[in-house]
């Protein structure tokens, strides 16, 4: 079998839809090395370089020019003899010919719709436009939750029968232990306190690390934060810095995933009160890190987080606060659901997420 790629996020995108991208051609290149999986994109980056090596994954050059992923990249792939063109992040190209291919698209959310305040109207319109194009031509649709798989039925108005859920996994570094040497060096590097909360994802408002903040004002508890800043960062700053917070809360940047995983393992708890999320990875890597997670009651979390994580209500930094209290004081209880969310994150594992991909791929064929 031959399956090309839209590998425009693959070799661009840092977190969110690179990751899944790479970990997705990752997997299938490892569990079913009998097929040919090709890349497509004007150009590659070192992202991905790993997948790039393995023998049956090849970089494919497409069409120059503009809006050549929406008018030519679909062509490139057939001249390229593919079997399927699966795009990864809600999106397909307009113009095909005549030979044939089966065409998969992976939807990841449509937050969009759901909170079009984040988003500027033209985004709104383009967003929606490309994924109900991509929706309609597509055989089959994934998306990568059950929150959104209702989302998608609602709102691009999809027949259910169209849509397969298969979820996300994460990266391997999650999944290992790293060296303790490497454990100390990364301590020492980011200068990261004995015990501490943890709290990873763009600090953007719909992440609501505000809310995170506010729950810790009163309490003596660090928090270390690991995230790309936008505007919001000034709204969070103006806050810690009016409330003489400064020596409690950390943030870190350009921090590599094996450190990443490092500062997972490291803390007492990890926080995820997001009001919205497509699937939420930064729980699962938790998960795997036998870290205990709070995380909101709302969209597709307690998919991710499982029976033993703990729920909050994301706008209630009270509910939040009380949460925090419990958990931090009670290493009994840290413990016992830790180890309860390892067991549960095992389903997102990646040979379980290799099978489900390639059975889709065969159903479609």
């Amino acid at each position: 079998m031959k399956i090309a790629f839209d590998a425009k996020r693959f070799f661009h995108n840092t977190s969110g839809l690179g990751n899944y991208s790479r970990d997705l051609v990752r997997i299938l290149a490892k569990y079913f090395p009998e097929n040919e999986y090709i890349l497509l994109n004007k150009n590659k980056s070192e992202r991905g370089a790993d997948s790039l090596e393995k023998s049956n994954v090849h970089f494919v050059e497409t069409s120059k020019g503009k809006m050549s992923r929406q008018f030519k990249m679909g062509r490139d792939a057939q001249k390229q003899n593919a079997d399927i063109f699966h795009g990864l992040s809600g999106e397909l190209p307009l113009k095909w010919d005549k030979k044939p291919i089966k065409k998969i698209v992976t939807i990841h959310d449509l937050i969009f719709v759901r909170y079009p305040q984040y988003y500027s109207f033209f985004d709104r319109k383009i967003h929606f436009w490309k994924f109900k194009k991509a929706a309609n031509s597509a055989d089959r649709i994934i998306a990568i939750s059950e929150q959104t798989k209702r989302d998608i039925i609602e709102f691009l108005k999809v027949p259910e029968t169209k849509i397969e859920v298969i979820y996300q996994g994460c990266h391997q570094a999650f999944k290992e232990q790293q060296q303790e040497e490497f454990i100390t060096l990364t301590k020492e590097k980011f200068n990261l306190p004995e015990r501490f909360i943890l709290n990873v994802g763009t600090i953007e408002e719909r992440k609501n690390l505000f809310n995170i903040v506010k729950a810790l004002k009163d309490i003596d508890i660090p928090l270390v934060v690991v995230g790309k800043k936008t505007k919001y960062f000034k709204k969070i700053l103006s806050f810690i810095q009016r409330n003489k917070m400064e020596k409690r809360v950390h943030f870190l940047e350009g921090v590599s995933m094996d450190e990443l995983a490092v500062i997972y393992k490291s803390a007492d708890i990890f926080i995820y009160p997001s009001f919205f999320e497509g699937f939420g990875i930064p729980v699962i890597e938790a998960l795997f890190s036998k870290t205990i997670v709070i995380t909101s009651n709302t969209s597709c979390l307690p998919e991710a987080g499982g029976p033993d994580s703990v729920y909050v209500a994301p706008e209630n930094y009270l509910d939040i606060q009380s949460k925090i209290k419990f958990l931090w004081n009670n290493e009994a209880e840290r413990k016992r659901r830790a180890d309860k969310g390892f067991q549960f994150v095992q389903k997102f594992n990646d040979e379980v997420i290799a099978n489900e991909l390639m059975n889709l791929y065969q159903k479609v064929l």
